[in-house]
């Protein structure tokens, strides 16, 4: 994508404002990597470097504050959330050792490798299933929405398949996280916060009848491995088994759907990409690192600071609250020559920051890689001839964190 989209002067910041960033990303790391915002009380840092040293040093740079929301809750809003009964924390990325560090050790035993390639068919299918009906949207010829149809739903089909959820239920899940997702890194108003202070309240719910259904009847599923652990003496307690799937029901599906949709996006504006995949699928992998460094769908993290220390020269103050473009720090030239430019044979392109780095790298990073070349190898085979609709321009949620494309609108044009 033409990441030259017009530089604002650097007082014109908006974080929320993820439509086309790149370009004052750009001038940030060229002329003031590291700086303060007034707007919003956060240090801005920008560079791949000083990115990687603050995610590196968690004894300093606590994740305290990555699932504090942005703007606080209304007053409604947290009586809403107080009467429900909504307790929910973090299941890893806001929480620090030791705790962190047993807690993850449990998940990890459960979330991994062994259990992502069981359901490989499953997946599939899966991506089989939507892009069937991708063809029968499209069978007029008219542009479809491949957000809608596609990237949406199988991230979370899939993620429910491991986590032993009906089908029926993903409409409701998908629900919560959209709503979880704009209370922790968007910028609602009092008004907004209403109906998503609900969701909260019942996605809550859920996951504690979840639990009780799989105590009484446990399945080969990521929630019963949890609780069978618990049973044999793994150090975790009800409410952080219930925190876990707090954070795992949303990230393991909305990342990765945002993912898919941005990587479209980006394999439509780059036609030689497409092109090389189609003619070789060994191309894809490292295709898929590429895309997770040019077009992530996480774009910026947050940090603070327990002491007054110095990153990049500059000097950060006890308590000081760091926003971590790791967007930005993807493009970054000083890591990745020519950064602007999406390079599928890149050979570094998988030291990007999209997974984030050190203790809270991204547990389910491989299930992630997995569907998106999955879904990339069928996609370019059954579509070789597909196209953004003509005149169509990617929007973008408000949000500091997740760059979530509004719709993704394309033309299947003549099938393989």
């Amino acid at each position: 994508m033409n990441a030259i989209d017009g530089i604002q002067p650097a007082g014109s910041f908006d974080p929320f404002d993820l439509n086309k960033p790149h370009a004052q990303w750009k001038q940030f790391r060229e002329e003031s990597p590291i700086f303060y915002h007034e707007p919003s009380g956060y240090w801005v840092a920008s560079r791949y470097d000083d990115i990687k040293q603050i995610f590196d040093d968690w004894k300093c740079f606590s994740s305290e504050n990555a699932q504090k929301p942005m703007r606080p809750m209304s007053e409604a809003g947290r009586k809403i959330l107080k009467d429900g009964g909504f307790t929910a924390y973090s299941g890893l990325t806001a929480r620090v050792p030791p705790d962190h560090t047993r807690i993850r050790k449990v998940a990890q035993s459960c979330f991994g490798p062994r259990r992502f390639k069981s359901i490989e068919p499953q997946i599939e299918a899966i991506v089989k299933t939507h892009l069937d009906k991708l063809e029968e949207a499209g069978r007029d010829g008219k542009p479809v929405n491949f957000w809608e149809i596609v990237a949406f739903p199988v991230p979370a089909y899939v993620l429910f398949t491991l986590m032993g959820i009906p089908d029926a239920d993903v409409p409701k899940i998908k629900q919560y996280g959209m709503s979880r997702g704009k209370m922790t890194w968007s910028d609602l108003s009092d008004e907004e916060m209403i109906p998503v202070a609900h969701d909260m309240v019942a996605y809550w719910k859920y996951i504690h009848d979840l639990l009780d259904m799989r105590r009484a009847n446990p399945g080969d599923d990521f929630p019963s491995d949890l609780l069978r652990l618990q049973s044999e003496g793994a150090e975790i307690e009800d409410e952080e088994i219930a925190g876990v799937l707090y954070s795992t029901l949303f990230a393991g599906h909305e990342t990765t759907s945002t993912f898919m949709g941005n990587y479209v996006l980006a394999m439509m504006d780059n036609r030689d990409a497409w092109d090389a995949i189609k003619a070789n699928d060994k191309l894809i992998p490292n295709a898929v690192e590429e895309m997770l460094r040019y077009m992530p769908s996480v774009v910026g993290w947050r940090r603070k600071a327990r002491y007054a220390t110095t990153v990049g020269g500059v000097d950060l103050p006890e308590g000081a609250e760091v926003l971590m473009i790791t967007g930005s720090a993807n493009r970054d030239e000083s890591q990745f020559p020519d950064g602007e430019k999406l390079d599928i044979t890149r050979d570094n392109a998988r030291t990007h920051l999209s997974f984030g780095y050190g203790i809270h790298y991204c547990l389910g990073f491989q299930l992630a890689k997995m569907e998106a070349t999955i879904l990339l190898r069928q996609l370019s085979q059954r579509f070789p001839n597909l196209r953004l609709a003509p005149g169509f321009e990617a929007h973008y949620h408000r949000n500091i964190t997740f760059r979530v494309p509004t719709s993704v609108m394309v033309e299947l044009g003549d099938p393989a």
